[in-house]
């Protein structure tokens, strides 16, 4: 009698939190997101209908699979990255106009090219409209949990310690550490062109990371420079792991599950930790060093946390600088190098500048300062093919962009890669390689200036930008006073996205010594 009894009261209480867990998962799953997507709906938004957990990942997926095209030998007549890249974009908004919905998994995103909108929600300060907890879940391992906090606290600090201005003064102390670099890179290849006896056919991709990573590690790391190299190599493994995973971003449960991609990400994960963890308490046994971990380290003490958030914080900025001074100057690189290859009048153009500016030196901060049409170019270079491709954010509590009252819980793309090529912004010519354009610097290069961000915008852009910057004039100038260089046959041109936009097949370079 007392067994039945007790089993009954367990069965009960089974199916008590049975009902309960399945209320709570259609609530998450059904109930929030039909609701979100309803009252964006009564203010005239819409888009394509979603199926059930997936969202509109399978037609997503169907869309790139009916648009792929055969590759382009050489570079296109046009370069639309945003078509290439994103085809149902275009077509969705064909059809529901400049503001609509989609989702990822359960995710549901507003995409918004309206131009004045944009402006809103790009110049936002407030905390309340932050990086996306999707970013901070998925794809935070390599971008920094710890920077994406919903309530915005964690970066809130991380500004506050890389603040643009302290960036930047540390950038003008790393100019000998990238001129250094950059001449490695040239006496590479000096060597392999005469190993190929005058001409060499150059793949630029891992030379341009390789410089990069030398230019970061020691900025980075200083005497624990190889420890640098082995993060940066494991982080680059990671990017290439979590872009994999993107399309599954909103799918519920899917970070959780062991399958071989999560597994890969979560070893990688736990080794760059101990590696991260390892060079401080290295830096911190042997003393200070003016350099940019002992700037987060500065940071971090002053920043009133736990050991583990203290941990956390150190390791996520140390992969957000990868990101921002690693990844992204490389790729950027390739992409100008490209576009110069295939456009051999501004080649040699740039050239001449740079020539009669150099007289033969290394090129310094005031020397590049007097580069206008490098800085031209590479403006161009980043308007066709950004680094950044989407500018996410998420409202952690209700928020208004002009007539558009955005629920809590629905994220806002504002989509790089279109609003760069626009035609109503940038004149018929926008998928045109055209330095002329920035002749008058970023303002004069358009209607409206507030639409070009290669690496975002207003209060989140990103740290790594003049670093950036200033690594590709150098490289680019000493590349173009050393050598002259053409597109080689083998170059298939294929934008990627992984994480950044980089070519899918690599940048293939005929290069000759001057």
């Amino acid at each position: 009698m007392e067994v039945a009894v007790v089993v009954k009261i367990v069965l009960s209480l089974a199916l008590v939190g049975g009902v309960g867990l399945f209320l709570r998962l259609y609530r998450a799953l059904v109930a929030k997101p039909g609701q979100l997507r309803s009252a964006l709906r009564k203010q005239g938004i819409n888009g394509p209908p979603p199926a059930p957990l997936l969202g509109n990942i399978l037609e997503i997926k169907k869309s790139r699979t009916a648009t792929t095209k055969a590759p382009t030998c050489g570079a296109p007549p046009e370069h639309n990255c945003a078509n290439a890249l994103f085809p149902f974009f275009e077509k969705w908004q064909k059809k529901y106009g400049d503001i609509f919905m989609f989702s990822l998994g359960n995710t549901l995103i507003l995409h918004v090219t309206e131009h004045d909108m944009v402006r809103e929600i790009t110049t936002c300060t407030s905390l309340d409209f932050g990086k996306p907890s999707y970013q901070a879940k998925e794809r935070g391992a390599l971008l920094g949990n710890g920077v994406l906090t919903s309530n915005g606290t964690h970066w809130a600090h991380q500004r506050k310690i890389l603040a643009p201005e302290l960036y930047m003064e540390k950038v003008k102390g790393m100019i000998k550490l990238v001129q250094e670099s950059t001449m490695t890179l040239i006496n590479s290849w000096n060597n392999i062109i005469e190993a190929k006896g005058g001409i060499a056919d150059i793949k630029i991709d891992q030379h341009m990371r390789s410089f990069s990573g030398d230019v970061i590690s020691k900025a980075c790391f200083g005497r624990n420079y190889s420890s640098g190299e082995e993060i940066f190599f494991k982080l680059r493994a990671l990017q290439e792991a979590s872009s994999k995973k993107v399309l599954s971003t909103g799918i519920p449960g899917m970070r959780y599950l062991p399958t071989k991609s999560n597994r890969e990400m979560w070893e990688l994960e736990k080794e760059i930790k101990t590696l991260i963890l390892k060079v401080v308490k290295e830096r911190q046994e042997v003393g200070y060093e003016k350099d940019l971990l002992q700037t987060v380290l500065e940071g971090a003490k002053n920043g009133n946390l736990s050991q583990e958030a203290l941990d956390s914080f150190i390791v996520d900025n140390c992969k957000n600088i990868y990101l921002a001074g690693y990844e992204t100057t490389a790729v950027s690189a390739a992409w100008c190098l490209m576009l110069l290859a295939a456009n051999p009048e501004w080649q040699e153009r740039v050239r001449g500048e740079v020539l009669e500016v150099c007289r033969g030196q290394i090129p310094d901060a005031d020397m590049i300062r007097k580069m206008k049409l490098l800085s031209m170019v590479i403006n161009e270079s980043l308007r066709l093919y950004p680094p950044v491709a989407i500018i996410s954010r998420e409202a952690f509590k209700g928020m208004k962009f002009g007539n558009i009252s955005i629920p809590e819980g629905v994220n806002v793309w504002a989509f790089v890669c279109s609003l760069h090529t626009d035609p109503e912004v940038w004149g018929a010519d926008s998928y045109q390689f055209n330095p002329n354009r920035f002749a008058n610097g970023i303002t004069g290069a358009c209607k409206l200036p507030h639409l070009y961000m290669p690496f975002g915008v207003g209060p989140r852009v990103c740290l790594g930008q003049n670093l950036a910057l200033v690594e590709m004039k150098i490289l680019i100038a000493l590349i173009l006073a050393n050598f002259s260089f053409t597109l080689s046959p083998t170059y298939i041109h294929s934008p990627a996205l992984n994480l950044v936009i980089e070519p899918g097949n690599g940048v293939n370079l005929y290069v000759k010594k001057l």
